[in-house]
């Protein structure tokens, strides 16, 4: 007993090994099972707390008041950012000043606004799709799912089009874990170095829009809006950083998850050739199958105890939705890819509350209507080589594809 104690002591999920791997499903079944908010005392990051199943995970979600996202208490990620060097935005504030900056950027995802995006990324997708080769090999990650993602940044950011694969790469830029050895940028310095450029790039859309009547656009709107109009060096940098990340990693990842999953899982991608109602569901599924944020860190701000475990104030809590959305005790089958679930939207890789993805449906949208589109052509692929994957511990991200369409 004593010895099956200290191995579970020691479990370690904070490893990007596991994801770049895909080795982590067995630790987190048995820390759901034996251990569910699992203290880890010696770690890479520091000490941290595993939380790992569904409804703890929904409860420290829904408890801002004792868990922070806050900046200045570690943010959102298991590794801390650089004291003194910390790129605060909304998804790293606490109300009330996460609600303001919020409530600046929701009206884009509106679904008024979506409405009227529909018949473009309809355009977009099937321009993209028309233009893919037969019969031999692409990377379906650089020809679909990051050529998707960044036009649709362009467009929100209304932003240089013949730029707009900067995006892409100030997206890898911030989201990097700088010990990857095919990492974009390979130390702490030098990612600030390329965000400052970002910033700098962005400072000069910002202040030509701030001296012209608002459009409807991220930057016009964060330019205008009281809350944001007046962010320092560093916020601002982080603000945009976080809607570029935001609007990318989750929908390009999702897109190549999603056709890994149908391809390994020939039977639903053939339940939903022949019933298209479910595309809807297949999305849902796709995403919460693949979950392409691994996890979202809180810290203590008080003494509080959770499923039994006392956490004391100041210590990192980290929310696997990785393993909640594997839960089987909340999700049937929850290791399997299922398109008919009764329930397809119960799934944590949105996160939920006050910090959900404000940017969910707009992923959702662009996301059904690629498949809308593939089906229409009753395009099927083959994968022709294992996929690439992010050496990270936070963004459960696919770097490349190789695919063939064999029809």
């Amino acid at each position: 007993m004593a010895q099956a104690l200290r191995k579970l002591a020691s479990i370690d999920v904070s490893d990007p090994h596991l994801y770049q791997d895909d080795n982590w499903r067995p630790l987190f079944a048995q820390l759901r099972r034996d251990d569910p908010v699992h203290y880890c005392e010696a770690s890479p990051f520091g000490p941290y707390w595993s939380v790992t199943r569904y409804d703890d995970i929904f409860t420290v979600e829904l408890d801002h008041d004792n868990y922070s996202s806050s900046s200045e208490l570690g943010g959102i990620q298991i590794t801390d950012q650089p004291l003194g060097q910390e790129f605060a935005n909304f998804i790293r504030m606490d109300p009330p000043g996460h609600t303001a900056h919020r409530r600046t950027v929701a009206p884009i995802v509106a679904p008024s606004n979506l409405a009227n995006l529909e018949a473009l990324i309809r355009k977009r997708t099937s321009d993209v799709l028309d233009a893919l080769p037969r019969n031999e090999t692409f990377d379906w990650v650089a020809r679909v799912s990051t050529d998707l993602t960044n036009m649709m940044l362009a467009t929100l950011f209304d932003f240089p089009w013949e730029d707009r694969e900067r995006l892409t790469w100030w997206s890898d830029v911030a989201i990097a874990n700088v010990e990857a050895s095919d990492a974009v940028v390979h130390s702490a310095e030098e990612r600030i170095a390329e965000l400052t450029k970002m910033g700098e790039y962005f400072r000069r859309l910002w202040d030509a829009r701030a001296n012209a009547a608002p459009t409807f656009d991220l930057i016009s709107m964060l330019a205008h809006s009281p809350a944001t109009q007046n962010l320092q060096a560093r916020e601002f940098i982080g603000t945009i950083a976080l809607l570029i990340v935001g609007g990318n990693d989750t929908t390009r990842n999702s897109m190549t998850g999603g056709l890994m999953a149908l391809v390994e899982n020939p039977e639903q991608f053939e339940l939903v050739r022949s019933r298209r109602e479910l595309i809807p569901n297949l999305v849902s599924e796709s995403i919460r199958y693949h979950t392409p944020v691994l996890h979202m860190r809180r810290t203590a701000r008080n003494d509080v105890e959770l499923a039994g475990r006392r956490i004391a104030k100041g210590d990192k809590v980290v929310m696997w939705y990785i393993s909640g959305n594997r839960d089987e005790e909340k999700i049937d089958r929850a290791d399997q890819f299922i398109v008919d679930r009764a329930k397809p939207r119960q799934h944590l890789a949105f996160g939920a509350g006050i910090h959900r993805c404000v940017g969910d449906r707009l992923a959702e949208q662009q996301i059904r209507i690629l498949w809308e589109e593939v089906l229409a052509r009753d395009l099927r692929f083959e994968m022709v080589g294992p996929p690439q994957r992010l050496y990270s511990n936070f963004i459960r991200g696919i770097r490349s594809l190789p695919v063939r369409i064999v029809n």
